[in-house]
């Protein structure tokens, strides 16, 4: 439990969902269920999640996968998505899990919005960044989250795959386009396959990771924002010129009302209650909205 990626996240099963549920933690199997809803598995879509906690054996013998869409029409095994040593992978799986299965619990990310059926992480639903299942990608598949998907990849440097502008029918140039950014992450084998998992459709929707041909952040109109420094930096007690550089950009966006001086270099409830009213009038609620900046609240504030 103590390798990292780059953006911050574990590299373990519950540090995975933390990465796909856009947490601005690390949890563990022990607490993900906090942030869920519970469900029936006859309800499951993708982006939930299917838990199995331990409380004798936490770190060996529990598990967690992301739902990532059922097999076929019988419902008996699903897409998992999952962070297994030495990474992470995406197989047919039996529902719930190959062992324990009666164990495992279905669970629904609580900060979901319905109903936006909207623009997604640069759009302005917390709805927006859930990952719609691999149903959605690969041949045969024709839906607007392809069309989606073609148009964050050439905005990440994949426009030279496309003949035509991106449509929301599958074809060559968006397994191409989606493999190459998946390789401008460093990834090999299964992880750069040219499909899009939720750890690729995070990284295009909230403008991180590097971009096809090497640069980094999103080549929109953020592209001059200052890099998220991590989650780590704002927290009660910790103190440093990014909590000040946060303070100094909510006031010039119009968010420094619950100042009563400063913004300052030490991180406060001020701080804190600024940046909730600024993710709130980004129209996301709950956990997507506890005034603690991640890389999506970063990248907006500084766009």
């Amino acid at each position: 439990m103590e390798k990292y990626w780059t953006d911050g996240y574990r590299q373990d099963c519950s540090g995975y969902i933390s990465m796909a549920w856009n947490l601005r933690a690390n949890e563990w199997t022990g607490s993900l269920d906090r942030f869920g809803e519970r469900i029936e598995r006859t309800e499951l879509q993708p982006g939930d999640i299917l838990l199995f906690h331990n409380p004798a054996d936490p770190t060996k013998g529990s598990h967690v996968t992301v739902f990532g869409g059922w097999t076929d029409y019988t419902h008996t095994s699903y897409i998992a998505y999952e962070q297994v040593k030495p990474r992470s992978r995406k197989q047919a799986t039996p529902l719930a899990y190959w062992t324990h299965s009666d164990r495992y619990t279905a669970y629904r990310y609580k900060g979901i919005v319905s109903g936006g059926g909207g623009s997604g992480a640069g759009g302005g639903s917390s709805a927006a960044v859930a990952y719609p299942g691999t149903s959605k990608f690969g041949s045969g598949a024709n839906n607007a989250h392809v069309t989606r998907l073609g148009k964050l990849l050439v905005q990440r440097g994949g426009k030279k795959y496309y003949s035509q502008g991106p449509g929301p029918r599958w074809g060559e140039a968006d397994r191409r386009a989606t493999q190459a950014f998946q390789r401008a992450q460093g990834w090999k084998g299964e992880e750069a396959d040219g499909l899009s998992g939720p750890h690729t459709w995070r990284l295009l929707v909230n403008g991180q990771g590097r971009s096809i041909g090497g640069s980094s952040g999103s080549s929109g109109p953020s592209a001059n924002a200052p890099g998220f420094p991590g989650r780590g930096y704002f927290r009660p007690g910790r103190s440093s010129a990014y909590v000040e550089k946060l303070g100094k950009q909510l006031v010039k966006r119009g968010y420094g009302k619950h100042y009563l001086s400063g913004p300052g270099p030490r991180w406060s409830e001020a701080d804190r209650r600024n940046v909730e009213a600024f993710q709130r009038a980004q129209g996301w609620r709950g956990g997507a909205a506890d005034g603690y900046p991640g890389p999506e609240t970063w990248r907006r504030l500084f766009r």
